[in-house]
């Protein structure tokens, strides 16, 4: 079968490199792919924004299964636009996207349908999110409630941080419309981990837990960024803490948005904050993570594509998930000044040196010029290793890092620590 992946990032190399080991694919396309990507499939140069060109090159190749990796083309609604086609195509329609679209929605969706998460409001003016914040104190989170590539949560310590966010979001408009709302809610102690699931409109499947690393420095020091790395399995998210998780989170999220009329197909993230074996939710997204994808991916055995297949038909009940054992680590090789403004166009050095059967380098922001790969984004490499430990994974991950440079190049030292502290 032809198999079209749509994006461009480390998630979508990682979706592409697994998909590429199925013995159903024929021929394998990625819109707009990257220099990583080129090795597995062929990269067509379309946006994931422009629909109408997404479809009129499914439809001329006769794509028999459209992936969607990123969020932007879901909460436009390129599911929609392809199915109304006749096309096969794994991703939550636009209503169901909607969950990460708008934080505001997914808030009233968990209220709604009981799903434990943070004491929350919802704003659409700066005046009334500041006399909130006057009156609740610090700490508060302060988040825009549209998309802003992971960047649009700040947890502030103070009150003049959190007036600052909503500033920042609401008037200074740093992430435009996704500003136009601000929720503000409590602050939750924990431990954060990811929990992501396969969703065939009636039921979620989880996947085993990962742990992303938001903050740009070691030690969870410095800004948000899209995420510095991951691993696999989160030890904070015991079996039984999974098996809460689909009881109080998961099935209540299918079955809600089932009775809302948009019922969710494709991946169901939850963000979750464990604290003394409590869980509750931070925020959902509706696509695989990045950088969670690649460790998760990397630990997959089964075929990724049967399992889209059954999500899209509405038979997950009829296949089995089988995982690698092994712990997987990834590392994001950042440019320097990320997340700020970052310098870019340096050619990376070292790619072929990485040669570890059990390690993979997913291109995130790369780009070709003039016979070298130079970075072009924030977060550029994520350097992905499986080991018999989690040590041992972490190790390895670290070795081939090490071979890889460029100018101002960077990366935490630390991903994983904390899985090693609970074993």
């Amino acid at each position: 079968m032809k198999v079209l992946v749509i994006g461009g990032g480390g998630r979508e190399h990682a979706l592409v490199w697994k998909i590429a080991q199925s013995p159903k694919v024929t021929a394998l396309y990625c819109a707009p792919g990257n220099p990583g990507i080129e090795g597995l499939a062929e990269c067509v140069n379309i946006a994931v924004d422009d629909l109408p060109a997404l479809l009129a090159f499914a439809q001329k190749q006769a794509i028999d299964l459209t992936v969607v990796g990123p969020e932007l083309p879901l909460t436009l609604g390129v599911v929609d636009l392809f199915q109304a086609h006749g096309l096969k195509v794994f991703g939550p329609a636009q209503g169901a996207a909607e969950l990460e679209g708008s934080k505001a929605y997914c808030k009233m969706i968990m209220e709604k349908y009981s799903v434990p998460t943070a004491a929350h409001r919802t704003f659409t003016d700066a005046a009334s999110a500041i006399a909130y914040i006057e009156a609740q104190g610090a700490p508060i989170v302060v988040k825009a409630s549209g998309l802003a590539a992971g960047k649009g949560v700040t947890v502030a310590q103070t009150k003049e941080e959190a007036i600052a966010a909503v500033r920042d979001i609401m008037e200074n408009r740093i992430f435009g419309t996704s500003g136009d709302e601000v929720v503000i809610e409590d602050f939750l102690k924990g431990e954060e981990a990811s929990l992501l699931a396969f969703c065939d409109g009636k039921r979620a499947v989880p996947m085993v837990s990962s742990q992303d690393h938001k903050q740009v420095f070691d030690g969870d020091r410095g800004p948000n960024t899209g995420g510095m790395g991951a691993y696999s399995p989160a030890p904070v998210l015991t079996d039984a803490l999974t098996h809460e998780a689909q009881r109080l989170v998961l099935d209540p999220m299918v079955r809600g948005m089932a009775a809302e009329g948009r019922p969710f197909v494709g991946i169901l993230y939850g963000g979750l904050m464990i604290d003394n074996g409590q869980i509750k939710v931070l925020e959902f997204n509706v696509r695989f993570g990045d950088p969670e994808a690649q460790p998760v991916l990397m630990r997959l055995k089964s075929d990724l594509v049967d399992i889209m297949l059954a999500c899209i038909e509405g038979r997950l009940d009829e296949i089995t998930i089988e995982w690698h054992e092994a712990p997987a680590v990834c590392v994001v090789l950042a440019s320097g000044g990320y997340p700020g403004d970052y310098t870019k166009g340096f050619p990376i050095h070292g790619l072929d040196r990485v040669s570890d059967p059990d390690a993979f380098v997913f291109h995130a922001g790369t780009a070709k010029r003039d016979g070298a790969i130079v970075n072009t984004g924030g977060r550029v490499l994520g350097v992905t290793a499986r080991g018999a430990s989690l040590q041992e994974a972490i190790d390895r991950a670290y070795q081939n890092v090490d071979l890889i440079s460029w100018e101002g190049a960077f990366c935490r030292r630390d991903i994983g620590a904390k899985g090693l502290k609970k074993r």
